[in-house]
């Protein structure tokens, strides 16, 4: 299986992860095509830049004559540039008039108001969202919202997997802005500029991935960097509170380095793309790339790299490793009735998997165990259902790492309809295989024909099942699946 990996050592931004991958091998042209079928008025610049003695790709989105840049950099940018505005003015005011007072009064007047407007952070109606590396108040009144921005990837001449990528990385992009500032989705609007470059470098970012012609993408724990941020509604410590939210459950720390390393828009992308995180995983390496940031860091090179190459083919690197969190409860006082209540509730809730057991308990009393697996962000969630739904007086909390098999779903056609098959695998080898059950109940009980008989015909459906199965081991009869194992 071919995997890439991600060493987010020094953060990560689009622009970095544009970079890594035209330095690992997906074509620039790719890129500039993309930026070329968005029509937003956008173009890149590729070049080659050293960082701290490594050398990297530079990717820059220019938009309406000015490039992104860490929002630092771009207010250090805007201010000497209203500086330099002002004092032209004054230059010219004084050759005029000669009123060198009158002048400095205008001086410093068109400073202020120019530099309030340079930094004047827009509320969600005017368009501001956003804590977004690539955003820019330029005073512009319009902003895109998801509605608008969904329409312009949708109407890109690129492929569909892409497109769904992209929405799901603006979709992660919103939903984080849109908790953080408690307002619904649809409400949050990019900036004008600010959602040209993020819209650049995210569907350039799909198009990019889907490229690089990997199976899975694995990140390493990011560095988050460290010290405070300008963002739009004030300053706030790094990690920005929407980098915060998009990197719930992911590995983080911080370094001596005091500035933003993961922009929200790189971390949107890391929350997509990859599938896991870990530490360098077992491989064949065949190629890497460095993609530069924006900042050169005096003995710290300001760059992702990106590791391309074959995994080996081992269980532990032909199998996805995950943290489980374990929830259970012993029941001795409850309703049979309502347990059963219970179990769906849970499921429904999104526990992974949850069952019983009976047990003894103190005083010889018989009773039940109650076992949970859910997500460790589901976790709270589901212990407070336990303790409203059951009379339990406490929930056992603990994680657990679980190894699962590659699971993927196909659809078999039978004499009454079609019904989907789950299938493992590992190491490319099908292992395990088996009906969806309530596939086969429905249609059981739709057209009055005995379960067994219609899982039967399911398994020899995709036993006989056309040319793409035929090198794989395929044995007679269904093997039980559990998701939640």
């Amino acid at each position: 299986m071919r995997i890439a990996y991600l060493e987010c050592f020094s953060g990560m931004s689009g622009d970095m992860f544009l970079g890594a991958l035209v330095d690992a091998g997906v074509p620039a042209r790719v890129l500039e095509e993309t930026v070329a079928a968005l029509e937003v008025g956008a173009w890149l610049e590729i070049s080659r830049v050293v960082r701290s003695g490594i050398s990297a790709t530079k990717v820059d989105v220019w938009v309406a004559g000015e490039k992104d840049s860490p929002r630092d950099m771009a207010a250090r940018e805007r201010i000497r540039h209203i500086e330099e505005k002002a004092l032209r003015n004054l230059a010219d005011l004084r050759t005029k008039t000669g009123e060198h007072g009158h002048a400095h009064a205008v001086e410093k007047h068109g400073y202020e108001h120019g530099a309030e407007r340079a930094g004047r952070p827009l509320s969600h109606e005017q368009g501001q969202t956003h804590e977004d590396s690539h955003s820019h108040s330029h005073g512009h009144e319009h902003g895109r919202g998801l509605t608008e921005i969904r329409g312009i990837i949708a109407a890109a001449a690129i492929s569909e997997g892409a497109k769904r990528t992209a929405i799901a990385i603006f979709e992660a992009l919103g939903a984080a802005e849109a908790k953080i500032h408690d307002v619904a989705i649809e409400k949050i609007h990019f900036h004008e500029v600010g959602a040209v470059d993020a819209i650049v470098d995210i569907v350039c970012a799909a198009v990019g991935a889907e490229a690089l012609g990997v199976e899975e993408i694995i990140c390493s724990p990011l560095n988050v960097g460290g010290g405070t941020v300008k963002c739009a509604h004030g300053i706030f410590p790094v990690p920005a509170p929407a980098t915060v939210e998009l990197l719930k459950g992911a590995p983080v720390y911080s370094s001596e380095l005091q500035a933003e390393l993961v922009t929200p828009t790189g971390a949107a992308i890391v929350k997509t793309l990859a599938k896991r995180f870990a530490a360098f995983p077992e491989m064949k390496i065949e190629k890497s790339g460095y993609g530069a940031g924006s900042r050169d860091f005096p003995g710290h090179p300001n760059v992702l790299r990106l590791v391309v190459g074959e995994s080996v083919t081992t269980l532990a690197a032909k199998t996805a490793s995950e943290i489980v969190t374990v929830l259970e409860a012993n029941l001795d006082d409850l309703n049979p009735q309502v347990f059963g209540y219970v179990m769906d509730r849970l499921l429904e809730e999104g526990a992974l998997d949850a069952f019983a057991m009976p047990v003894q308990m103190k005083k010889n009393r018989p009773g039940t165990l109650l076992t949970v697996l859910c997500k460790p962000a589901d976790a709270s969630k589901l212990s407070q259902l336990i303790f409203t739904e059951t009379t339990t007086l406490g929930v056992r909390r603990r994680d657990e790492m679980r190894q699962t098999l590659a699971r993927r779903w196909e659809n078999v056609a039978t004499q009454w309809g079609d019904i989907r098959i789950k299938i493992a695998s590992m190491n490319g080898t099908i292992t395990n295989y088996a009906p969806e059950y309530e596939d086969c109940r429905e249609i059981a009980a739709e057209h009055h024909v005995p379960l067994k008989q219609v899982m039967s015909a399911a398994v020899e459906a995709y036993l006989h099942s056309d040319a793409k199965h035929s090198g794989a081991k395929k044995e007679q009869g269904p093997h039980r699946l559990d998701a939640g194992s």
